[in-house]
């Protein structure tokens, strides 16, 4: 069975991680798919996303990570995908998830979403905090793997602001 994980992933958490790693052990295949919404505007770009979460999801051999710049439910007809995994963390998460669902029901009725609540540990990671206490030279190191955090650092620093405090 194959599945999809879309979402921004700017930047990739412990939480993104931690859904990953358990739908890795639940689907034969999982395609963990970065979303490039021309509304939003991202700190990384979705090249930078892809890199971090191939390294980042790379002891997974069942997982595989794109770009996506068209509507998921046509990206997923593409892909003969018709299973989508949505990470929550509370009700707020759930009910716009739901909605969402709804809306990807409406435009395809094959298309099944399956909710998977975060582990505790990760229930208050938010990639816009995150980037927030970055931006204000907070220490996000128990937030975000390594690889990221030093990608946060970095990119900080080329925008001139100093993230990691020692």
């Amino acid at each position: 069975m194959k599945a999809a994980f879309p979402g921004s992933f700017d930047p990739p958490t412990l939480g993104h991680l931690n859904i990953i790693q358990r739908a890795a052990g639940i689907f034969d295949e999982l395609l963990v798919v970065i979303a490039e919404n021309r509304q939003k505007k991202y700190l990384f770009s979705a090249e930078e996303r892809a890199a971090m979460l191939r390294q980042l999801a790379g002891e997974h051999s069942n997982v595989s990570v794109c770009v996506c710049d068209i509507l998921i439910v046509d990206f997923l007809r593409k892909e003969g995908i018709n299973l989508l995994i949505r990470g929550v963390r509370g009700m707020e998460d759930f009910s716009y998830e739901f909605e969402l669902s709804m809306v990807y029901k409406a435009l395809d009725s094959g298309i099944e979403t399956l909710f998977m609540t975060t582990d505790p540990e990760y229930f208050v990671l938010r990639s816009s905090s995150i980037k927030e206490i970055a931006a204000f030279k907070g220490n996000v190191t128990g937030m975000v793997p390594p690889l990221v955090a030093e990608e946060l650092e970095k990119k900080y620093r080329l925008l001139g602001i100093t993230t990691l405090q020692k």
